[in-house]
């Protein structure tokens, strides 16, 4: 991806990007498309069992780094909730007229008031689970009941405030990869908390597969008491044998901007850019 921000720059940059995805891809088609600076990621979770089409509300995934999620949270914070409600109901009502089956997740970029369409996933999320916290709706469940013929489930009422943070086998400063043998890997047992791992103690952390070595998502009633349990499970969550991104998933849990609920998704790249040396843990 390449910003263009004259027209003097866009067919070298072009030249470059197209370039690049030949050499990576063997194609070097491109898209343009607008850029929107710093937005807010909002998506809209969505249930359908072929006749009705029903929202579970909204994940905010702004916190990102190379554009790729390190926070979610359910609900996004900092907007107003009747903006965020207009919005699901027409996102499901335009899935509803698309005829869309089963779960999925429509992706939005928010800002100055307004949004766009980015994509629809027609899968279960990676953040799926601050969803299900807040809702108390299994989504796994509901894909496979769906997918045999089920019906919706009951309409669902929010429930407090969810929290995910992914944690990483990459360095805090550098975001780089880290692999090797986890000699510890000692997930948190804590109330409110849940971990979500596909690692042991004593595996192999490799380089040929994505580096998430654990989901932390942390529920209160409150969003200020899910952030509070979130920074506990990460203090408590002991890995040895690779580098982790734990320190700046806590750096940005303790950022002002964040605790306003004042959040895009360029927010990391500032706080790395700020020169401050993020310690490792």
């Amino acid at each position: 991806m390449r910003i263009v921000r004259s027209a003097e720059e866009l067919e070298p940059m072009y030249a470059e990007a197209s370039n690049e995805a030949t050499k990576a891809f063997g194609d070097g088609s491109m898209f343009i498309e607008r850029y929107v600076e710093s937005p807010r990621h909002v998506e809209i979770q969505i249930l359908s069992d072929g006749s009705d089409v029903v929202h579970l509300f909204e994940r905010d995934c702004s916190v990102q780094r190379r554009h790729q999620k390190l926070i979610e949270e359910s609900t996004a914070p900092g907007i107003e909730a009747a903006v965020l409600r207009k919005q699901a109901e027409r996102g499901a009502e335009i899935c509803a007229q698309l005829g869309y089956n089963n779960v999925g997740t429509l992706e939005t970029l928010y800002s100055d008031g307004g949004s766009g369409f980015l994509e629809m996933n027609t899968r279960i999320q990676v953040e799926h689970g601050v969803t299900e916290e807040v809702t108390g709706i299994d989504l796994v469940q509901q894909q496979i009941l769906l997918a045999a013929g089920g019906r919706l489930p009951e309409p669902a009422e929010l429930s407090g405030h969810a929290i995910e943070v992914r944690l990483y086998a990459e360095d805090s400063q550098t975001l780089m990869p880290s692999t090797g043998v986890l000699r510890t890997f000692a997930p948190p047992v804590l109330f409110g908390v849940r971990v979500e791992t596909g690692y042991q103690q004593g595996q192999e952390v490799s380089p040929y597969y994505d580096a998430l070595l654990a989901k932390i998502i942390a529920k209160g009633r409150t969003r200020e008491q899910a952030i509070g349990r979130a920074v506990v499970a990460l203090q408590a969550f002991t890995v040895q044998g690779v580098q982790t991104n734990a320190a700046l998933l806590l750096r940005v849990l303790r950022d002002t901007d964040f605790l306003r609920g004042e959040i895009d998704t360029g927010m990391v790249a500032r706080i790395l850019r700020t020169g401050e040396r993020i310690p490792a843990l």
